[in-house]
């Protein structure tokens, strides 16, 4: 084998080889996903029942529909931001909830307003007072990408839900859980509660699919260009 024919089997092999490797990571990343998003649908779903004033494995809990009593502490809303609604930037709100069962003081992500509406002032109606019964999701942390930006709790601003940083800012005991409200109206419309996103976006098929196709076009066109130099080589001998 010429040395220009070696080097096309050197550099083609590692290259087909990677691109199987990276497809299938997809095809693992894609089970896994699908069954995040099963386990959540089926959790989502499940009937509506009391919140523990302890919840001992928040884990079982995530993403179950519950409820409870209590009222708002409005004076300490924060804000999580570069969050859209129906393709539109705004917020969510979340602020510090006291149970009246004596479950304590949880954390409720109340829903998305515009920019117009960060402030409560411009959304008095919403901000009830007195006993509220609460009904929605229990979720947990979320893991920033690389290019989430850092949370600013000095600006009562987060980019990312860290609950041991939120709870802090409260002047709370730390939990492992908040709830998202659900979809029932607020007074004047805003909040806009039911923003849990229950389904990861799932688009590992196609990559896998992208990368086994290169695997193959790399196979294919490494294949037909060592039998072109082979012809050619036995053309030159003829």
């Amino acid at each position: 084998m010429r040395r220009a024919h070696r080097w096309i089997v050197f550099v083609a092999i590692p290259g087909v080889l990677i691109l199987l490797a990276l497809g299938s990571w997809q095809v693992h990343r894609l089970v896994w996903k699908n069954g995040v998003n099963e386990y959540r649908q089926v959790q989502s779903q499940s009937e509506a029942a009391v919140l523990p004033i302890e919840v001992a494995d928040v884990d079982a809990m995530l993403y179950r529909p519950v409820w409870f009593e209590g009222v708002f502490r409005h004076d300490q809303e924060m804000y999580l931001g570069a969050r859209s609604y129906n393709g539109n930037v705004g917020y969510h709100v979340i602020t510090p909830f006291e149970r009246r069962d004596g479950g304590g003081v949880l954390l409720i992500n109340r829903g998305w307003v515009p920019p117009d509406r960060k402030d409560p002032v411009h959304r008095a109606d919403g901000q009830v007072s007195g006993l509220v019964r609460i009904e929605g999701l229990v979720v947990s942390s979320n893991i920033p990408g690389w290019l989430t930006p850092e949370n600013v709790p000095e600006e009562n601003f987060w980019y990312w839900v860290d609950l041991p940083s939120l709870y802090s800012q409260a002047n709370l005991a730390p939990l492992d859980y908040l709830v998202d409200a659900g979809p029932t109206a607020n007074p004047g419309g805003y909040p806009i509660g039911g923003q849990t996103k229950t389904e990861l976006r799932n688009e590992h098929l196609q990559y896998a699919v992208i990368w086994f196709a290169l695997a193959v076009c790399l196979a294919g066109i490494t294949y037909l260009m060592l039998r072109s130099a082979r012809r050619k080589k036995a053309e030159s001998c003829s």
